[in-house]
């Protein structure tokens, strides 16, 4: 046992050569581990247990579409569709357990209200979670609703009560989760704020893991990191670190050396720093790696932090060394980033971003998907280029009419037709193909009887061929152009 921490030495990473380059860089995150390890170790986390401590809150998502501008304000009207209510907060976390498999035992707070009882509902039919959500009758269960349009968030509506849970209701809660630590191997504390982990209880939560010599990782929205001192891990983003720094943090190197700063003044085991797209940077006793994430996993980063959190959870759980759950945690990561909305990785999506050509197979995606990396490269002011085909046999005339089109724009997508008649290679295979091409960046799976709802979902700069009018005029609404094959 380590006499500092009061933990088993294995939770902290031993160095192995193949790990880290001279600079500690590890470039894309894609050297390291064989993906067989990597493989083998994402099989383990359905054998992990788990026990997240923090705020629960219920996220709505409200989309529709808006095609007019109130008389009444100059606001849009939004005509609603559909909505979609998931457990959001450390309730999200928990999600994201479940979808690797992982038993989970969850201890929250709730008001006495319908947002309470909707999301008492929502953890209590997740498969292998065990919750226990107390209910605190005066109190206001966090609900925070999105107005949603073509992917777009319109307008944001919270409703909450921040103020510390009710003592007695606190005390109730300390002895569940001290019983809930005998059952589970690690202890995940997720703090946003919202009253659960107020005053002196995530203290007194460290002082019942170490006591049961369970690890714990804390998650938390503030600078106030003090709070924390003593636990195993600790996940700041960066511009949290910023703030305690008082400077901006430009290089791995001064992440590293402010990650260690924060490390040694609250006795933390370890420092994981959550960089956007810039990757994770974790800092241990004489150790820096930096996991950069390729510019294709950047879609949408809500609830990246929870991803990452219990991916890294669940490979600690199951006995990984912390340099190779950080590793899980970190493809994890970029797997939910891929995809719009609160997304969750699950150990397919693992075991094929690990596979020797899962780099490439991430840019086969869903319309929906793709729509929302395309608007996300217009905010940056990237320019992007569509062709459409079925691209049956790639030849070198496909390729070089690719490379050109890549050459006029900054991003280049594919539109494989999937019903052309008279194709000899599987969509598959063609799409596989296409996406192992370097100027290509996204491969987008569709209908040759509706290339117009591709150009409306896409919005593309440019379009590669001769096509219809109808086409040709959609283009010419959002100031496209064609590129002649």
């Amino acid at each position: 046992m380590d006499e500092t921490l009061g933990f088993p030495r294995q939770i902290f990473p031993a160095q192995h050569p193949s790990d880290q380059t001279a600079s500690g860089q590890v470039p894309g995150g894609r050297s390291g581990p064989e993906p067989e390890v990597l493989s083998a170790a994402v099989r383990r986390l359905s054998h992990a247990s788990v026990l997240v401590v923090g705020d629960a809150m219920l996220d709505r998502y409200v989309h529709g579409s808006v095609t007019r501008i109130s008389r009444e304000a100059p606001v849009p009207v939004l005509a609603v569709e559909r909505e979609v209510a998931v457990p959001g907060g450390a309730g999200n976390v928990v999600r994201n357990l479940g979808a690797l498999g992982v038993a989970v035992a969850f201890v929250s707070v709730v008001g006495d209200d319908q947002a309470g009882s909707d999301l008492t509902g929502l953890i209590g039919s997740q498969p292998g979670v065990e919750p226990w959500l107390l209910v605190q009758g005066s109190r206001t269960t966090t609900q925070k609703t999105r107005l949603m349009s073509q992917g777009q968030q319109l307008l944001r509506t919270d409703r909450e009560d921040v103020s510390p849970i009710h003592p007695k209701l606190a005390e109730r809660l300390l002895r569940i989760v001290r019983d809930a630590m005998a059952a589970t191997s690690v202890t995940i504390l997720s703090d946003y704020g919202k009253g659960v982990l107020s005053r002196n209880m995530p203290q007194l939560l460290i002082a019942a893991a170490r006591a049961a010599c369970r690890p714990v990782i804390a998650d938390i929205h503030d600078t106030d990191f003090s709070r924390y001192a003593g636990a195993d891990l600790i996940l700041p983003t960066q511009r949290e670190l910023e703030r305690i720094a008082g400077y901006r943090l430009t290089t791995d190197e001064q992440v590293a050396e402010a990650a260690a700063a924060l490390r040694h003044a609250h006795q933390f085991g370890a420092v994981l720093v959550s960089r956007t797209d810039d990757g994770l940077s974790l800092v241990a006793e004489g150790a820096a790696l930096h996991l950069a994430f390729e510019p294709a996993d950047f879609i949408d980063p809500s609830g990246v932090g929870d991803t990452t959190i219990a991916a890294l959870g669940a490979g600690l759980a199951a006995g990984l060394e912390l340099s190779l759950a950080v590793r899980i945690a970190h493809i994890a990561a970029g797997v939910a980033m891929g995809r719009p909305g609160m997304a969750v990785a699950r150990e397919g999506d693992l075991l094929a971003a690990i596979s020797p050509q899962g780099s490439a197979l991430r840019k086969v995606m869903s319309l929906e998907s793709a729509a929302a990396r395309l608007e996300t490269w217009r905010r940056d002011g990237a320019r992007s280029a569509l062709a459409l085909g079925a691209y049956d046999q790639l030849n070198e005339s496909h390729v070089a009419a690719l490379r050109i089109a890549r050459n006029r724009c900054d991003r280049l997508v594919v539109g494989l037709e999937c019903d052309a008649p008279g194709l000899v290679q599987p969509e598959a295979v063609r799409a596989a193909q296409l996406a192992g091409l370097d100027c290509v960046d996204l491969v987008v799976m569709t209908d040759t009887r509706t290339p117009t709802d591709l150009l409306q979902a896409l919005r593309p700069d440019l379009l590669l061929g001769a096509h219809t009018q109808p086409g040709v005029e959609l283009l010419a609404g959002w100031g496209g152009s064609l590129l002649e094959a």
